[in-house]
């Protein structure tokens, strides 16, 4: 691939982290609960994404087996993003995003484990610098204490799902897999909402919240997604693995533009959070350059 194309895609993926970084704002802006959100969100979603098979004219039928478990891992995706979103509403975008960099932490743990792996030095020194930068946060922002619990339980749920994804991505199409974990997604969240009797009044959406949720359905999760694998296909794990980890550094810059002293930390959060992303950041060179 021409140095030209290989710019073009990485500029892609830029875009991409850029679009995903802004849906910790639209959780913000968005006022219906964090249930009626992920409901609404992933039913967005998964119809933008038949409606891309059909306009691609992609085959969207799996197996049984298939299907049960893109359905089942999707359930987990949904959780994910209904942690996030409360994660948000009742504490602020910054220490969400902040605390949800922590799935790099959770998967070196999960994975060796999930996958009968040994554990690597550089997954223990990473894991050891997040946790220390995690503790900085919740001592210098107490106040957000289950804001940054609900985005730690957030983090946990994304990294167990991104591990059965990168099982089932290498027998299934990414896009089919991500279709039915929206459907999934959505089945999930339906049932409790139904138990808790959440199909009441308060899914009905003001004309901001219709406009607002549609971007995110289609703009942050499906067409992101589309160009998110469109890249992944031309350019290196670690290219991908670095690029991905400013996702929380534009969220916190779009945060703090938009919202701006609702946003405003205090100087220890943003020294956790420098250490926690330098951690994030320093991940991919440890795994891929020096191999222990």
């Amino acid at each position: 691939m021409s140095k030209l194309a290989t710019n073009r895609n990485i500029l892609i993926l830029h875009f991409t982290v850029l679009i995903w970084g802004f849906t910790g704002v639209l959780g913000e802006l968005i006022s219906v609960s964090a249930m009626h959100l992920v409901w609404y969100r992933v039913l967005i979603a998964a119809i933008s994404l038949w409606v891309y098979f059909l306009i691609a004219k992609k085959p969207i039928l799996v197996s049984k087996s298939q299907l049960i478990q893109y359905l089942a891992v999707g359930m987990l995706v949904g959780l994910h993003w209904v942690l996030f979103f409360h994660a948000i509403k009742i504490s602020t975008v910054s220490v969400t995003l902040v605390t949800l960099s922590s799935v790099t932490l959770f998967t070196a743990i999960l994975e060796p484990i999930i996958n009968r792996k040994k554990i690597s030095i550089a997954d223990i020194l990473i894991g050891l610098v997040i946790i220390f930068g995690i503790y900085l946060i919740f001592k210098f922002e107490f106040q957000y204490f289950w804001g940054i619990v609900y985005g730690l339980s957030c983090a946990f749920c994304a990294s167990i799902f991104s591990i059965f994804n990168a099982r089932m991505v290498k027998k299934g199409s990414p896009t089919s897999i991500t279709f039915y974990e929206m459907i999934g997604a959505w089945i999930g969240v339906s049932m409790i909402m139904l138990i808790s009797g959440q199909f009441d009044e308060q899914m009905i959406l003001s004309q901001s919240d219709l406009m607002y949720l549609l971007v995110l359905g289609v703009g942050c999760t499906a067409i992101a997604y589309v160009l998110g694998v469109a890249v992944m296909r031309e350019l290196s794990a670690f290219t991908v693995a670095l690029t991905t980890n400013m996702e929380p550094v534009y969220g916190i810059i779009l945060a703090l533009l938009i919202f701006g002293q609702k946003e405003a930390m205090s100087t220890g959060f943003y020294f956790g959070a420098i250490i926690v992303l330098v951690a994030v950041f320093v991940y991919p060179y440890l795994k891929t350059k020096l191999k222990f």
